[in-house]
């Protein structure tokens, strides 16, 4: 069994951390600064990227009917969510038919790490603190930021809420009750607190229990038309019980901000596995741990210099347990993994046209098995970006990249990978044909890559530590046009239009070696994905107090497999992408009423590498319908929000990854107190 750090030290560590941290800068801000709504500084950043990025933010982000950071992100163009199915199963993002490995997630400004299988599970994260959601292809295109910024081939950042305060409020507080179908439950506080010399601080808690017994209908036929089965049933093993703890300490500095934050999350659950012969029930279980303590601290020391500092500590442990009576042994499997992070960002301001930055970033890995014979390999990784940015007016803006990548590894036992050292560049260019319309036309390339995971390289029996990493070139071209009005019915239309080319080279791939229960990695694959990406954002107010916003996105995605023009699936679709896929959702309030729809469609797909009527998969679509209503309470001083939510309305039964069946028509009931 291997030895846990205990978690109970790492909450201590942040709490002397907190309360010992005390910056001798001084600020001449007035305390009236934690008065700004979070949308000022989200605009301010917005403001300082070439290309701008799909966002989920503000109302907009909290009406949806969501569980979690996955459902939301469902609503984004390009985007493809491999969804094992009930509010535990896992959740992972791929990003225009890259693979989930090369998407980078980023929470409050840090990667979240996995070194283990290079994939992050999105429902892990709720949607009870967060304020924004945005996703970037190829990079955010900012030079002010860390190497790893520079580092994946698509990017998610989440944002956690900031603490603000207004008319005169030294204190929020938040109690959220939900209850659904399913036997869901969850429970949360929100507590933030304005402190003395410009501090604040916040803490957020949040249970969730589920039995996910949901029902599920199940019909299959044979290829002359016959059918195979067809089966009502309810799915087991799909039960969660999970905790989350966040605490914040935030420092408002006069050109500059602090903060550190701590998270810990504890989930125990049910791996419901697939519908196969039969077979309804699983005995697969699953434990999650997972806690880091990160800081950052920037400042502008002049109009000519700023710089931009990370750190962060993550201790992530995992239990697989199978003693399902079909298994052929029973599997008691415990992962342990430590990550440190340090990183230093500066800019210089060279002319008010001319920015240079140096981001230069260190990570440490380390990983533990019970696994027999396992490596428990170490990795250091060091990262160097230099970006310079040039402005033309407000015309056209030039960035340029290049990320320099060196990666030793260590082993205990067995054969380490060799050294690796990979320049990759990037170029991001943005142009404004008018000065007076907000019409821009951007483009940009960028080559990068993923490394090897410790599962690809180490794992016992399947890992090979000669693999090369797998390497993306990405070609963008896009239109956009943004218009906002003060005045008048039409307030705000957004519309953008993107093409793209993506080529992935040494796809790494798993293949059978000699018997089923051990495989073999190896560099094998090459994928070429061609898309097209359609977003339009619309806000009118009809009436002084009825305003209505609709929101629609449609990608076209063609992925294939062009590896070799022998082989039987040459140019092939590639797995779960569909070719058409799109959203939409439209918000009306009027007065303290508000009601949403949401709408979500996926095309045909495949579920093997060889495409024909066995492997083809039927289209599917939810739709989604919410109701809001607020109260004033407390003596005027509180505020009662309530909400019901109807998802899958219309009892759709699907598959998002075949023989893992959806939960159809679901209800929840939200109340929330505000103080």
């Amino acid at each position: 069994m291997i030895k846990r750090r205990s978690i109970g030290a790492l909450l201590f560590l942040l709490y002397a951390v907190t309360c010992s941290c005390r910056l001798s800068a001084q600020s001449s801000l007035s305390d009236t600064l934690f008065r700004l709504p979070e949308v000022v500084v989200q605009e301010t950043i917005r403001r300082q990227e070439v290309i701008r990025g799909q966002v989920l933010e503000g109302p907009s982000l909290q009406r949806m009917s969501t569980f979690s950071i996955a459902d939301a992100v469902r609503f984004f163009s390009g985007v493809q969510i491999k969804d094992y199915g009930g509010i535990g199963g896992l959740k992972t993002i791929n990003i225009r038919g890259m693979g989930s490995q090369h998407v980078g997630i980023f929470y409050d400004g840090i990667e979240v790490g996995n070194a283990q299988n290079g994939q992050v599970d999105l429902g892990k994260f709720s949607m009870d603190n967060i304020a924004s959601i945005s996703l970037y292809n190829g990079q955010r295109s900012m030079i002010f930021q860390p190497a790893k910024d520079f580092g994946s081939a698509g990017s998610v950042y989440i944002k956690t809420r900031n603490p603000s305060f207004i008319d005169g409020k030294e204190s929020n507080l938040r109690l959220t009750a939900r209850g659904g179908s399913f036997g869901y439950l969850s429970s949360s506080i929100l507590w933030e607190r304005k402190l003395p010399r410009h501090y604040a601080i916040g803490a957020n808690a949040e249970v969730i229990r589920s039995r996910g017994n949901y029902p599920f209908k199940y019909r299959r036929l044979f290829q002359d038309g016959v059918t195979a089965y067809d089966t009502t049933a309810y799915r087991e093993n799909s039960d969660i019980t999970a905790y989350r703890v966040e605490a914040s300490l935030y420092k408002t500095l006069e050109n500059g901000a602090w903060d550190i934050h701590g998270y810990y999350y504890q989930s125990h659950r049910g791996l419901p596995g697939p519908i196969i012969r039969n077979v309804f029930k699983h005995g697969q279980r699953l434990t999650d741990e997972n806690a880091f303590v990160q800081s950052k601290y920037s400042m502008d020391f002049s109009d000519l210099y700023a710089l931009k500092l990370n750190v962060k500590y993550a201790n992530d442990y995992t239990r697989y347990v199978d003693d399902e009576w079909t298994s052929p042994t029973y599997v008691d499997n415990e992962y342990l993994q430590h990550e440190v992070y340090l990183s230093a960002a500066n800019l210089l301001r060279i002319r008010p046209w001319w920015h240079i930055s140096l981001s230069t970033d260190y990570q440490y890995n380390m990983m533990k098995a019970n696994l027999v014979n396992f490596s428990e390999p170490t990795r250091h990784t060091a990262l160097i970006a230099l970006a310079t940015q040039l402005r033309w007016g407000s015309l056209l803006i030039l960035q340029l990249s290049g990320l320099e990548t060196i990666v030793r590894e260590t082993v205990k036992r067995n054969a380490a990978a060799p050294p690796k050292d990979i320049f990759t560049p990037s170029v991001f260019l943005s142009y404004k044909p008018w000065e007076e319309h907000d019409l821009t036309i951007d483009a940009f390339y960028k080559r990068i890559f993923r490394m090897p995971t410790f599962n690809d390289l180490y794992y016992t029996f399947i890992g090979n530590a000669a693999l090369r990493p797998e390497y993306t070139r990405q070609l963008s071209l896009g239109v956009h046009y943004d218009l906002e009005r003060s005045e008048g019915w039409l307030r705000k239309v957004d519309l953008k239009a993107e093409a793209y080319l993506n080529h992935v080279t040494d796809k790494i791939i798993a293949v059978p070696a000699g018997n089923m229960f051990r495989w073999m990695m190896l560099n094998l694959g090459q994928v070429e994905v061609t898309g097209l990406e359609l977003n339009a954002s619309l806000g009118t107010m009809l009436l002084p107090d009825f305003a209505v916003s609709c929101r629609a996105g449609y990608t076209y995605q063609s992925a294939i497999d062009v590896t070799s023009s022998e082989d039987k699936n040459y140019r092939h679709q590639i797995i779960y992408i569909p070719r058409h896929s799109g959203s939409f959702t439209t918000m009306m309030d009027y007065k303290s009423w508000g009601v949403n729809y949401s709408f979500i469609y996926t095309g045909i797909r495949y579920n093997a590498k060889y495409n024909d009527v066995n492997s083809r998969m039927l289209p599917w679509y939810t739709s989604d319908l919410s109701f809001r209503k607020a109260f004033t309470g407390f003596g005027g001083k509180g505020l009662i929000r309530t909400s019901v939510d109807i998802n899958n309305i219309f009892d759709q039964h699907y598959d998002v990854v075949l023989n893992y069946p959806m939960p159809g028509r679901n209800y929840k009931l939200t109340i929330a107190l505000i103080l």
